[in-house]
């Protein structure tokens, strides 16, 4: 069955693909040496990196909610994902070809291949059930740091640090990749993405700006394009300057 967009969820995942755009436009100059900023422990940019995920991972949930609604099949579910899981080799790819002692191995897409099946599978669920399991996957991830920290062994806590595991997010420090969205916490955000489309008025209307809307249609080409768009067009200007110089 096809499924038909809603102009409101396009229009929000195009206001997440635009501000993603600026974050990664400042990192990008920091990265040329033309604009030093700290991305890692700055609250200003970590702040904005949560808000940006969390945005587009609701977008995801959202759109979940959508594909049962309308009763999207499994076939279509499974060759979208196949897309996503290709874009997430090219990433992990392409970071490593550029910081190869943090590249990405399980980043924004990385995540999604875990976390739409999970989202899919739970969409049926009732709407409490569903506030109650996000909230709870969102506070796993910092009740296992405590744990981790209070009561497990060394070798225990190491385990769980390593990449095999970390992918849960259930650590007690981050690693070094510059991007990373495990599993918990959020699973929580997809989740109450699919609530958020049952409860809200306007997220399942069909009004939007149409600019943002079509942006958002095309989020994942976006993805992958955009960052390679602008490092481009930023290292030519770069050449261009030191050509004038």
């Amino acid at each position: 069955m096809k499924t038909k967009r809603l102009d409101a969820i396009d229009a929000l995942r195009g206001v997440a693909m635009l501000w993603m755009t600026f974050f990664h436009l400042v990192f990008d100059l920091q990265t040329l040496g033309l604009w030093q900023q700290d991305f890692y422990r700055d609250p200003f940019w970590t702040t904005q990196r949560t808000l940006i995920v969390s945005l587009f991972l609701a977008c995801a949930g959202m759109g979940q909610a959508v594909a049962l609604v309308q009763q999207q099949s499994w076939a279509r579910f499974w060759r979208r994902w196949l897309q996503i899981a290709g874009c997430a080799a090219l990433v992990s790819v392409g970071s490593w070809w550029m910081f190869p002692r943090s590249w990405i191995y399980f980043g924004v897409l990385h995540g999604l291949l875990l976390l739409l099946p999970l989202a899919r599978w739970a969409g049926g669920w009732s709407t409490p059930r569903l506030v109650v399991l996000g909230g709870l996957a969102i506070a796993s991830k910092w009740i296992a740091e405590y744990a981790l920290s209070s009561w497990a062994g060394v070798d225990f806590v190491a385990i769980f640090n390593a990449p095999g595991l970390n992918i849960f997010g259930w650590i007690t420090r981050k690693p070094v990749t510059e991007d990373y969205v495990p599993v918990f916490p959020w699973l929580g955000v997809v989740l109450w993405g699919v609530v958020a489309y049952r409860v809200l008025p306007w997220a399942n209307c069909g009004w939007a700006p149409q600019g943002l809307a079509r942006l958002g249609r095309w989020s994942l080409s976006y993805y992958m394009l955009h960052q390679p768009v602008l490092l481009g067009l930023l290292t030519a200007w770069v050449w261009l300057r030191q050509q004038g110089a």
